[in-house]
This record gives C-alpha cells, sequence and structure tokens, in this order.
C-alpha cells in the first residue's frame, strides 16, 4: 500500500465503504481509489467520483459488483450518510415460543428493522417467525466476518441456518450457492423496504398453503406439496 498521507476522516470512510462492497477490505478499495483519484484521496477528490469510474478503475476490479452497492459505497466514500447505522431493534416479547405452522426468515440488514442489506456485506440478519396469524422477531444476529476464517459466504449462511428463507437485497451467485446449500431459499428485494412488512407479506400465502417451493424449504412432505398447489394455485 503506497505511503501518501491519508487523513483519518477519510480512512475512515475508506473502511465503511469497503464494509460495504461484498469481498472488499479497504486494501483492495483503496487501490481502485488510487487507479480512480490517485493517491492520496482526499475529500475533493472523493466529492468527483463516479459509479462508472469504481467500476472501470484498476482494470474493472470492481465490475461485477451490482450497481446499488456501488452506490451505497460511493455515498459513504463522499461522506453523504450518517457515521452510524441504526441500531437493531428490539426482540420481541415471547419471542422463544412454539409458532405451529410457522416458517422462519432472516432479513439482512444494516439500519434498524429495514430490509437493505446485501448479503456479503449486511452487518446483522433479523430473524423473524411467521405465522399466518402473527409475525415475532425472534433474534438478531450480528455480523462478524472476522469468525469467517477462509469462507465469508459459508459463514454468514451458518448465521441463519434454521430459517427457511432469506431476504436481501442483492446476493451474489457463489454466495447463493452457499446458502441453498445451508437448505435455505433466497429471495431477492432489490428495492428494500421494511423487514416486518415484507415477511408479513407471508401470512396470507401461508394462511391459503403454502406453494411447492416454500413447501419444500418447510419440510413438507412431496405429497402435501401437490396438495398446496392443488388448492392454492395462485398462492
Amino acid at each position: 500500500m503506497p505511503n501518501a498521507p491519508i487523513s483519518d476522516a477519510i480512512a475512515l470512510r475508506i473502511g465503511r465503504a469497503a464494509r460495504a462492497l461484498p469481498d472488499t477490505d479497504p486494501a483492495r478499495l483503496l487501490r481502485v481509489l488510487a487507479a480512480a483519484v490517485a493517491l492520496p484521496p482526499t475529500a475533493a477528490k472523493l466529492a468527483e467520483l463516479r459509479v462508472k469510474d469504481l467500476k472501470s478503475a484498476a482494470d474493472g476490479e470492481l465490475a461485477d459488483l451490482d450497481q446499488s452497492v456501488l452506490k451505497q459505497a460511493l455515498a459513504i466514500l463522499r461522506g453523504e450518510v450518517a457515521p452510524d447505522f441504526d441500531p437493531p431493534p428490539p426482540v420481541d416479547p415471547g419471542a422463544a415460543a412454539d409458532l405451529p405452522g410457522s416458517v422462519r426468515v432472516a432479513c439482512a440488514s444494516d439500519r434498524g428493522e429495514e430490509l437493505d442489506g446485501h448479503f456479503g456485506s449486511c452487518r446483522r440478519f433479523l430473524i423473524y417467525q411467521v405465522s399466518p396469524d402473527e409475525v415475532r422477531l425472534a433474534a438478531v444476529r450480528e455480523v462478524d466476518d472476522a469468525l469467517a476464517q477462509d469462507d465469508k459466504n459459508a459463514y454468514r449462511a451458518s448465521l441463519i441456518a434454521e430459517c427457511q428463507v432469506l431476504y436481501v437485497v442483492s446476493i451474489g451467485g457463489p454466495a447463493a450457492a452457499k446458502v441453498v446449500k445451508a437448505g435455505v431459499h433466497p429471495v431477492k428485494w432489490p428495492h428494500g423496504g421494511s423487514a416486518r412488512e415484507h415477511v408479513a407479506a407471508l401470512q396470507p400465502v401461508l394462511a391459503q398453503g403454502a406453494p411447492p417451493w416454500l413447501a419444500k424449504v418447510m419440510g413438507r412432505a412431496p405429497e402435501e406439496r401437490v396438495r398446496f398447489e392443488r388448492e392454492a394455485p395462485d398462492a
């Protein structure tokens, strides 16, 4: 890494922006910035940076990343977002009690009770228990990639392994494969929104009879899945 001086404030932005990008550490992002704006990166240089610059710099180092995650990282680099994310919501009372006929859904989140996280960079997973009659926030799983050893995707998948469904803003192919291998069905919601509202939308689906894909991840027998499909063709 070059020895050009970087202010503490800019170094903090780079560290936070790297966290927002899947499979990216500050050193990788700094290589891209060196090609895009030259070192040392300053507030004035970063203010002129564009998403297309991040995608093309350093021989397209970040070219395969989703536009949405690059926009999020760029906003952090420019200092356009608050320095801290909202804290997670509290777990609901009685969350440990059994909910018959329920499904467990993980939501990738960075702020409050929002579904706004990308699988490879979110700060936490909100774990909901959803039945036809009730939605409970059962757990909040904070992510610490330092525990990931050699496989961050496998580590993150292990945090939600007891869930049947994962909601994310985005997820890459290799990461999705690890999630599916863990027995969890990933679903992308590119525009995000309220995590609780998204999982609550499953309630009428469960009440009418789970569609085949959901019946499968819930562990329903094949003959039950056929019954669900016949009874609820529009679910």
